[in-house]
């Protein structure tokens, strides 16, 4: 197999980490027989400096030819008194459109030697394994108006979306319930919100041809108050824009780190794969950078753009045998473990997939 990527460095740590995936990948592509041929482009602040732009239209194109993108990380302080179409995590925005990436899949599920890290009871989340699908193009991030008005004494910001955004990412959420334990939590504010009663008629709608999944539907305060108390409960959750973004960032508690947690964004035709965390300039260039969560990514890209399910298996199978053998970076705290910097890890984790 032979596949297209660009590698999308970012800001910060980002330009570390994406090192570490591409020497992942290489070590799985030898050991397979497949090829991966890599291209480098900037985004975020970055690209501000390179371009005066956080995402170049070059760079637009260069994606949508690949065949898929890892992306590091965006932003830094340097940037924050930019005005703020200029600033870097616009072109995180500004990419997801582009791309049409609208849904955006992010799995919660703890390593065993890490669950003492978490702030829950490791009884309260042992066995807990969460799919959390994200609607990622409409409502309030990016709903027009969105102005400041008299004088700048009052905001608007408008949460707009259309049937056929919830149509897909319901479809989304449903194919991925089909492949794991048939059991769909939809998450909304129905009780309030005009957006969040379009939907649930449409998740209803869309349960019928669904009829081997048992859908339930949770108003945000309550999921997000049953993440922490009940985790194992939930299996795929679905959701709108920005309670998406809130209840993904609040479940990545339950893992004992930001870190380990990869992410995919999905289109019909491509997907960009990056790690949760953010681009921690304070560490950036000390070689300290945990990489899990961007090789754990890179897996993720193997198992939905390319469908090598086996390949990505073996990636995580391969850090999770690293992480149980006491190696850990300097985020994260393994009872008697070692701790190593971001090249040894990666170092470490190639080494388990040569082995196999």
């Amino acid at each position: 197999m032979s596949k297209r990527i660009i590698l999308l460095p970012g800001d910060g740590i980002g330009r570390e980490i994406i090192g570490s995936a591409k020497t992942v990948l290489d070590a799985v592509a030898e050991k397979y027989g497949h090829t991966f041929n890599f291209e480098h482009h900037t985004i975020g602040g970055a690209a501000y400096e390179e371009h005066g732009t956080p995402l170049a239209d070059e760079t637009i194109e260069a994606c949508l030819q690949a065949d898929a993108i890892l992306l590091g990380a965006v932003g830094g302080k340097k940037w924050d008194t930019l005005p703020p179409q200029l600033r870097p995590e616009q072109g995180l925005l500004k990419i997801r459109k582009a791309l049409g990436l609208f849904a955006n899949i992010r799995p919660i599920k703890g390593f065993a030697p890490l669950l003492h890290a978490s702030p829950l009871k490791e009884e309260v989340i042992l066995g807990s394994d969460i799919l959390i699908i994200r609607e990622l193009t409409g409502g309030l991030y990016f709903g027009e108006p969105r102005e400041r008005r008299e004088d700048g004494n009052v905001a608007v910001d408008t949460l707009l979306y259309h049937r056929t955004e919830i149509e897909r990412i319901v479809e989304q959420a449903f194919e991925s319930a089909m492949l794991r334990n048939k059991h769909l939590t939809s998450v909304d504010k129905a009780n309030v919100l005009e957006s969040s009663r379009l939907w649930r008629e449409i998740v209803e709608e869309k349960s019928k041809a669904y009829p081997e999944v048992t859908v339930e539907h949770m108003l945000v305060d309550a999921a997000a108050m049953k993440l922490i108390t009940d985790p194992t409960h939930f299996d795929v959750m679905v959701t709108e824009n920005l309670f998406g973004d809130i209840l993904s960032d609040e479940a990545s508690v339950l893992t004992g780190s930001i870190g380990m947690l990869p992410s995919a964004s999905l289109s019909k035709n491509i997907g960009l794969y990056e790690p949760v965390h953010g681009s921690a300039p304070d560490i950036a260039g000390k070689g300290i950078a945990n990489p899990l969560g961007m090789i754990l990514s890179a897996a993720l890209m193997l198992r939905y753009s390319f469908e090598l399910d086996k390949e990505a298996s073996e990636i995580e199978a391969a850090v999770n045998k690293t992480l149980e053998s006491g190696y850990h970076t300097a985020d994260l705290d393994i009872k008697n473990g070692k701790k190593v910097g971001t090249s040894e890890m990666t170092d470490l984790v190639v080494n388990q997939i040569k082995r196999k």
